[in-house]
């Protein structure tokens, strides 16, 4: 069966937003259908990776978190949403950041097994934020060594493989569960919806009402 160009290939007259599955992706959508924006399809249950919505203007791309801003800043979409860790992490300056969401929310902490006393020397800090790790503990003065870790963070500290880890907490379940408990907070998240910079000048007619929209949105949701 053939694809629908306007769909999945060519889209330069309308807009291409970048999402992430998960969290984000299911506090994002009820916002964007304040916006008039609702998926045809269920993203959960298809293979797909690129979506056509009730706005004939504007398909949506679901994508792995990291990927979101380097998407928008190189123009292959046109405008998306993504947390403030990731945008921390891998460096937002080449896009707008127009909009605060303030869904998502969560924090960015260091953790560590309870009870445990810090131990001396230089210390093994297991993450996938580095950047941002060392840029905290730089900030304290303190040099360490940073362990990339993709997921599963908890299990670092438990088989030795670091001393603490740096992750963001939500209800802090996860680290309970696995004997850690959450010590210093770094910084506070929340997901930013981002525009890249040609869009948004380009594209300011497409684009314009539906910030206005989801900015409507976030205001009523917080009163």
């Amino acid at each position: 069966m053939q694809q629908d160009d306007s769909i999945m290939g060519n889209f330069d007259h309308g807009l291409t937003l970048a999402l992430s599955k998960g969290r984000i992706l299911k506090e994002t959508l009820p916002l964007l259908a304040e916006a008039g924006i609702e998926l045809l399809e269920d993203p959960d249950k298809s293979r797909k990776l690129i979506f056509p919505t009730t706005n004939p203007n504007v398909r949506i791309l679901i994508l792995r978190a990291s990927d979101v801003p380097t998407y928008v800043e190189n123009g292959a979409a046109d405008f998306g949403v993504a947390g403030k860790d990731v945008l921390m992490e891998y460096g937002s300056e080449n896009v707008y950041e127009p909009l605060d969401l303030k869904i998502a929310n969560c924090k960015l902490m260091t953790a560590g097994k309870v009870g445990m006393v810090k131990p001396q020397g230089r210390l093994r800090i297991a993450t996938k934020y580095v950047n941002l790790t060392r840029q905290y503990y730089a900030s304290r003065g303190e040099q360490v060594d940073v362990i990339k870790l993709y997921g599963s963070m908890e299990l670092a500290p438990l088989v030795g493989l670091g001393h603490y880890i740096v992750d963001v907490v939500d209800t802090g379940n996860t680290l309970r569960a696995n004997g850690l408990e959450p010590l210093e907070e770094i910084c506070r998240v929340s997901s930013r919806l981002i525009v890249n910079k040609a869009s948004y000048k380009r594209k300011q007619h497409l684009l314009q009402p539906i910030l206005s929209d989801l900015e409507q949105a976030v205001q009523s949701r917080q009163k």
